[in-house]
C-alpha cells in the first residue's frame, strides 16, 4: 500500500512532476482540487459515517499500528496517540516517522480532523486511540532488511500490542512466502494467536501484486488474520488488489487522503494498506459500542453485515466475504456467535503455501496448520450467525461541503519501488501510484457501494470458494481452500 502524492498549494501539475520520484515510471496526475483535505475523503460519505458515528466513534478502544512509526506531533494527530514502542532500532521513537506510511494509518483510523483549520483528515474512529508500533520497514534498497528479520520485528510487535491490551491490531504491510521460511511462518502464527487469544481482532493488507504474479502474503494470509482486498468508489475489486480465497473482506482503497510528511500535511494514496486502516477502525467502532466482545465477534459481525455479490456469492477471491458496511454492523442487535471461534479459522479459507513457495532448501514439516491453537478444540456449531437483515434499511446520509478556493489543493505523484535485496522481497502493502481523480462525490447521493463484480476468477491457484463464515471447517486432510 503505497502513497501516491502530496496536497501541494499553488502549484501546477507540471511542477509536482518535476520533484516526483518513481523507480517504476512516472504517472501524470490529473488536475482535480478541493478546497481542502476533508472534501477528498469521499468513503465518509460513502460509509455514511455521520450516521455511525451517533452511535460509536470508537472511543476507549486502542488500535495499535504496526508500521513505520507515527508523526506524533501532526495536527490530526495531537492528543490521538498513546505511548508506543519502537522495535525497528532506528533513531527517534514510535512517535516519530521517517517514512509517512505509519502516519497516513493512523490517520485513516483515527484522525481528529482538527488540522487545516478544522477541516484535515477525520478517521472512521476519531474516538479511538492509536498506540505506534515501530518496524523497520526501510525502502531504501541498500538498507532493507532480510524478511525473516522483518518478520521478526512483526512477531514482536504483535506480541507487544496484545500485552498492551489493543483490542485491534493493525499491520498494512506484506512479506511474501517466497522469501520466508516455514519457521518463520510458524513463529508468525505463534505471535497472531496469542493475540487472538486475548481477544484482539487483527486486520492486514492483502497486498498490492494482484497484477504482479499475485503472490501469497503475511501477515495477511496467517490464520485468524483478516486479510483486507481493495475497491473502488464503485465497490469493485481494484486491479492491483491480491485476490484469494483467504480474503475476508474489502473496503475503499482508491484516492484515500491521510496524513503525511509533505510540506502541506497531507498525501493521497491507493492500495490495500487504506483499507485495512477502515477495516481497523470499523472495528474499533464495534468494540467500542460493544465493549464486551471479543475480536473473533467483531470479525464475526464486520463479515455478516458486509454488502454481499451481487451473483449471491457468500466469498469471492476478490472482496472476501464482501465490502464493509460500518453502518449496518454497528447497529446490529443479534447474537454475535461464539467469543472464541474465529471465523476466518472455522471457514478455512487462509492458505498455506506449498513447500515450493518457500526459500529453497527449507522443509515444510514446520509449517502451522491454520489455526491449530486459535480454533477451540470443540467449535460451536450452529451457533447463531448474525445477519444484515436484522439492521434497519440504509437511508442517505448528508453529502460532504465541495466549496470552491482561490488557492485549491492539487494532488501530485510520489512513486516508491518494491524492495528487492538479495533475490528476496518484502512488501510494504503500500498504496499504488495512480492517477490522482477527485471528483465532488462518487456516484449518487453518497450510497453505500454494492459488492462489485469481481474480475474473472484465475483456475488453479487458490481453489474453490470458501464455506459461509459459521460452518465448521473441512475435515483433516479434506480442505479444498488450501494448497499442499
Amino acid at each position: 500500500m503505497r502513497r501516491t502524492g502530496a496536497w501541494m498549494r499553488g502549484l501546477s501539475t507540471a511542477a509536482l512532476l518535476s520533484v516526483s520520484l518513481s523507480l517504476a515510471g512516472v504517472f501524470a496526475p490529473a488536475a482535480q482540487a478541493y478546497d481542502n483535505p476533508r472534501q477528498g475523503e469521499w468513503y465518509l460519505d460513502v460509509l455514511h459515517m455521520s450516521d455511525v458515528w451517533q452511535v460509536a466513534n470508537g472511543s476507549g478502544v486502542t488500535v495499535a499500528v504496526i508500521d513505520t512509526g507515527v508523526k506524533a506531533d501532526h495536527p490530526d494527530l495531537v492528543g490521538q496517540l498513546l505511548p508506543g514502542k519502537d522495535f525497528s532500532g532506528l533513531p527517534g521513537g514510535a512517535d516519530t516517522d521517517p517514512d509517512g506510511h505509519g502516519t497516513g494509518m493512523a490517520s485513516i483510523i483515527a484522525g481528529s480532523g482538527k488540522g487545516f483549520n478544522g477541516n484535515g483528515v477525520i478517521g472512521l474512529a476519531p474516538g479511538a486511540r492509536i498506540l505506534p508500533i515501530k518496524i523497520d520497514a526501510e525502502r531504501d534498497p541498500s538498507k532493507v532488511l532480510p524478511a525473516p528479520v522483518f518478520m521478526k520485528q512483526i512477531d514482536q510487535a504483535i506480541t507487544y500490542a496484545a500485552d498492551q491490551g489493543a483490542k485491534v491490531i493493525n499491520i498494512s504491510q506484506a512479506v511474501r512466502s517466497v522469501d520466508v521460511a516455514p519457521s518463520d511462518v510458524a513463529d508468525l502464527q505463534n505471535a497472531v494467536n496469542y493475540a487472538i487469544g486475548h481477544g484482539s481482532v487483527i486486520v492486514a493488507g492483502a497486498g498490492n501484486s494482484g497484477q504482479q504474479g499475485n503472490p501469497v502474503m503475511y501477515p495477511a494470509d496467517s490464520a485468524g488474520v483478516a486479510a483486507i482486498a481493495a475497491h473502488d468508489q464503485n465497490g469493485a475489486s481494484t486491479a492491483e488488489s491480491e485476490n484469494g480465497s483467504y480474503i475476508a473482506l474489502a473496503a475503499p482503497g482508491v484516492n484515500t487522503v491521510e496524513a503525511c510528511l509533505a510540506a502541506s500535511g497531507y498525501c493521497q494514496g491507493t492500495g490495500t494498506s487504506d483499507s485495512s486502516a477502515m477495516i481497523s477502525a470499523a472495528a474499533a467502532i464495534l468494540f467500542s459500542e460493544h465493549p464486551s466482545w471479543t475480536g473473533n465477534q467483531v470479525l464475526r459481525v464486520l463479515i455478516s453485515t458486509a454488502n454481499k455479490a451481487k451473483s449471491g456469492a457468500n466469498h469471492t477471491d476478490y472482496l472476501g466475504f464482501g465490502n464493509i458496511s460500518i453502518r449496518t454492523a454497528v447497529r446490529y442487535t443479534g447474537d454475535p456467535g461464539p467469543a472464541d471461534v474465529n471465523p476466518l479459522v472455522q471457514a478455512g479459507i487462509s492458505v498455506m503455501p506449498p513447500a515450493s513457495a518457500f526459500l529453497p532448501g527449507t522443509a515444510s514439516s514446520t509449517a502451522p496448520s491454520a489455526g491449530a491453537s486459535v480454533q477451540p478444540s470443540a467449535p460451536a456449531s450452529g451457533a447463531p450467525a448474525p445477519s444484515s437483515s436484522a439492521a434497519p434499511a440504509p437511508a442517505k446520509s448528508a453529502s460532504s461541503s465541495s466549496g470552491s478556493s482561490s488557492l485549491p489543493f492539487i494532488v501530485g505523484i510520489v512513486v516508491a519501488a518494491v524492495l528487492v535485496v538479495g533475490g528476496a522481497a518484502f512488501f510494504l502493502a503500500r498504496r499504488k501510484r495512480t492517477a490522482a481523480s477527485f471528483e465532488a462525490g462518487p456516484g449518487a447521493g453518497g450510497q453505500e457501494p454494492p459488492y462489485g463484480y469481481p474480475m474473472p476468477p484465475q483456475q488453479g491457484q487458490y481453489g474453490t470458494p470458501a464455506p459461509p463464515p459459521y460452518q465448521a471447517p473441512p475435515p483433516p486432510g479434506g480442505n479444498p481452500y488450501r494448497e499442499g
